[in-house]
């Protein structure tokens, strides 16, 4: 990218999103375009565009909900806000102080993670014990359900 301003069509063009989306991202507090014209359009950054690409790939790759993307977007604006306190501030107790907030919100982040990942895990082992039913009822290992035997 250029590091000119897109439009609102760019901007979603690049992230493979609708404009749609994108305006709905802006209704739910995840993306603020970086400018506006002077007729009031909206006008987007590289760095959007590199949220809007954070966003597909917390929700498309990691399977987040918009309320779990919002909530892991925070602690990550959090953090780089605290890395910026942290650099700017020569008191090392200031420092320290600043280290320990960016342990608490890393935690967090943690926790939430894990917790994705115990649902995936259970929803996986659900898959593998029916993979293992099927395989045992095509090697006759297992009897199939009937009808009957199913009420």
């Amino acid at each position: 990218m250029s590091g000119q301003a897109l439009r609102i069509g760019q901007a979603a063009a690049l992230a493979g999103v609708s404009t749609r989306t994108l305006r709905y991202y802006e209704e739910l507090g995840l993306l603020r375009p970086s400018a506006h014209s002077p007729g009031g359009a909206r006008r987007y950054s590289d760095d959007d565009v590199a949220r809007l690409a954070r966003i597909r790939e917390l929700k498309d790759l990691l399977g987040f909900n918009l309320d779990e993307v919002r909530v892991v977007l925070g602690a990550e604006d959090q953090l780089g806000s605290l890395k910026a306190a942290y650099l700017a501030q020569a008191d090392q107790e200031a420092q320290r102080a600043i280290i320990e907030q960016a342990l608490a919100i890393n935690a967090r982040l943690q926790a939430a993670v894990g917790a994705k990942l115990e649902r995936l895990t259970e929803f996986h082992a659900a898959l593998v014990a029916k993979e293992a039913r099927y395989r045992g009822i095509l090697d006759g290992s297992i009897e199939p359900a009937t009808p009957a035997a199913r009420r």
